[in-house]
């Protein structure tokens, strides 16, 4: 039981691609502080998401890292913000989660990391169902007005962002969690956060927007998935933040509702060019 306890944490950490128990709890702790329904759907989509690819027998050493656990975790959250905590959206969000460890299955074989693309898939693929069909209303969220941007509440609600936390409080428990993993990638999550407000600011997107963190949490994961010791991976991590920023705004324009797909794009992108240019020094 402990060490399938640990497995799940070490899932919830992967979000932020780090492999820790301790930052897992805090992780759960940062959900559970903004909203015990959000918390409940994460759980759901780690349970379904580890307990599918123990049921398809994946491999084992994958699992026990939490690698088949974080996309669903992602889909939880992602379902429970947008179309509420009720049956359908449970069962949406079971759904979602099998399908994401599947998914990232038939990515593993893949000469570059999924990274989050598998829950990005299975979760359009829910939603479009749902929206399509008209089988649930999604839940209208208010935006607050904003004159000037707050950087620290736009810093760290960049980092909260990625698992669809706007609460202030929240984003620091999640920052904690990482730091308590890894002093350095807490560094790139800051790093990434920045380059999202300066990118957005400077692009005069909305101010509201750049508030709350929306074109924040693509960048920390940006910059976090090529926070190495390196000091040259800063180049790659500026690059892909500063490409993430401008697909977020762009997949918005189109009606879309982006998730993460803009960090995965961008740092496949960037990734792809470093190699093709023989660049492989900065990973």
């Amino acid at each position: 039981m402990k060490i399938f306890a640990e497995i799940l944490l070490r899932g919830m950490s992967q979000v932020f691609l780090l492999n820790n128990v301790t930052t897992g709890i805090l992780f759960f702790a940062a959900i559970g502080y903004s909203s015990w329904f959000m918390g409940i759907g994460a759980i759901i989509g780690v349970l379904v998401g580890t307990f599918t690819a123990l049921l398809l027998k994946y491999d084992r050493k994958d699992i026990q890292q939490g690698l088949y656990g974080y996309n669903g975790i992602l889909v939880g959250l992602a379902i429970i913000c947008v179309f509420g905590f009720n049956l359908v959206s449970v069962l949406a969000l079971v759904f979602g989660a099998a399908l994401s460890s599947i998914i990232r299955k038939g990515m593993s074989a893949w000469k570059v990391s999924p990274y989050t693309a598998p829950f990005i898939i299975s979760t359009w693929i829910v939603m479009s169902l749902l929206i399509i069909f008209n089988i649930i209303p999604l839940q209208a969220g208010d935006m607050p007005e904003a004159r000037h941007v707050d950087i620290i509440l736009a810093v760290t609600k960049g980092i909260g962002q990625v698992m669809f936390l706007e609460n202030f409080i929240a984003g620091i428990i999640v920052f904690i969690g990482i730091l308590v993993s890894s002093g350095i990638t807490a560094c790139y999550a800051l790093l990434g956060s920045s380059i999202g407000i300066a990118v957005a600011f400077a692009s005069s997107f909305p101010l509201n927007m750049i508030n709350i963190g929306i074109f924040g949490f693509n960048a920390v994961l940006c910059s976090i998935a090529f926070s190495n010791r390196k000091w040259t991976s800063l180049i790659l991590a500026t690059a892909s933040g500063i490409v993430s920023v401008f697909m977020m705004y762009g997949i918005m324009k189109l009606g879309i509702i982006t998730l993460t797909a803009p960090f995965v794009l961008s740092t496949w992108l960037v990734l792809l060019i470093s190699r093709r240019v023989g660049a492989k020094h900065l990973l």
